[in-house]
């Protein structure tokens, strides 16, 4: 059993407000009519147990969790490829949030890396496509 809830009836969003991607992931996430909690991690410390908990339910090692080209990575590592381990990608996650390649999004046992906010509008149209409207 993991230590990040999965509750249908909710979004969980990961995500740094400091990011272009990531204020726009927001602004659309907010929109679904699901309760939304959002973890802005410029603000709220991800623990190492729920940076591991992500990688693992996103298939993915947790380096790849790391936007290698972010300029504020570059700035602290250089701009040739270094070897980081698993240890070394938590630290960078830990010191350095706003280097997260991309906002993440859980509802219930789905788990996602948001790449652009229409992303999330076809997962939001997928979600709601079994909604019965009705015309007022």
């Amino acid at each position: 059993m993991g230590v990040i809830e999965k509750d249908e009836r909710k979004i969980t969003l990961y995500y740094h407000s400091g990011t272009t991607l990531g204020k726009q992931t927001y602004a659309y996430v907010s929109t679904s009519e699901k309760k939304l909690l959002a973890i802005d991690i410029s603000k709220t410390k991800v623990t190492g147990t729920q940076w591991a908990e992500i990688a693992e339910n996103l298939g993915i090692k947790i380096c790849d969790l790391i936007n290698k080209e972010h300029p504020d990575f570059i700035a602290n590592y250089g701009e040739d490829k270094i070897d980081l381990d698993y240890e070394g990608c938590l630290k960078i996650l830990d010191k350095t949030p706003i280097v997260l390649a991309y906002p993440i999004v859980i509802n219930g046992n789905t788990w996602r890396m948001i790449k652009t906010p229409s992303e999330f509008v076809s997962y939001l149209g997928a979600d709601s496509a079994a909604i019965e409207r009705k015309d007022l």
